[in-house]
């Protein structure tokens, strides 16, 4: 039986089609790292944030279709921190909250939850740093929640900063929206964005999170192609 990658998250992981070509989500990044017998479901959507994912019955779809031994990878902090009623979330009681809903579908379905913090965003000062805590106590506060329930986390929220700092202002431009006035169709005015990535971020940001579940070992490691050296199971890619 095939394994499944289910996404729950916002607009950096969601599948994109040509509508917003060429933002391209991290999930969809995701599958070039992945063996064949893998499949992604990804109901991650634009602007959600784990209160609105829920109120819109989101987490309800995944728990319909989740089975024992898939994977929920679970991206959030983006939206929470927005002020409005229907997303907003405090980090240490509603977030966590929300996000211990998460869990409790895949446990339940005895599937696999991973935590994934935030894609930190591209906002460089003057002097060439990056801006401090893009995502407020959100990250710390997942990290804590997987410590304390002993669940998976992904801190691509660090990780993703020390990349984005040591590639540069410059350089990182090219994983982002930023695109030219009549680049593409889609943009006829062009676009800044440092939220949002073109296809080079998501691969990039996508081999983040392959690297970690490979560093997890296991389980997680087995979804993911083999590297330099490694042999392939190939028992695994029997459809």
């Amino acid at each position: 039986m095939k394994q499944t990658i289910f996404w729950a998250g916002d607009s950096t992981v969601k599948q994109n089609d040509f509508t917003s070509f060429p933002q391209t989500g991290i999930g969809q990044g995701l599958s070039l790292y992945l063996k064949k017998g893998v499949q992604i479901k990804n109901y991650a959507q634009n602007g959600r944030s784990t209160r609105s994912f829920i109120a819109e019955g989101r987490l309800q779809a995944v728990e319909k279709n989740i089975k024992e031994d898939d994977f929920l990878l679970i991206q959030f902090g983006h939206n929470d921190e927005k002020p409005d009623e229907e997303r907003h979330t405090e980090p240490f009681t509603t977030f966590q909250e929300n996000l211990k809903q998460y869990i409790k579908v895949a446990i339940d379905h005895k599937a696999h939850p991973v935590l994934i913090t935030p894609l930190y965003r591209r906002l460089f000062k003057e002097d060439g740093q990056l801006v401090d805590d893009t995502h407020l106590d959100y990250p710390d506060a997942m990290i804590a929640l997987g410590k304390e329930l002993k669940v998976p986390v992904i801190d691509l929220c660090s990780i993703s900063k020390d990349l984005i700092q040591k590639t540069g202002d410059e350089k990182s431009r090219k994983w982002f929206m930023h695109l030219e006035p009549t680049e593409y169709p889609n943009y006829p005015e062009g676009k800044i964005d440092n939220t949002h990535l073109r296809y080079d971020g998501a691969v990039a940001f996508a081999g983040i999170i392959a690297k970690e579940l490979r560093k997890l070992g296991g389980r997680y490691a087995d979804l993911l192609l083999p590297i330099d050296g490694e042999k392939e199971d190939s028992s695994f890619l029997i459809d």
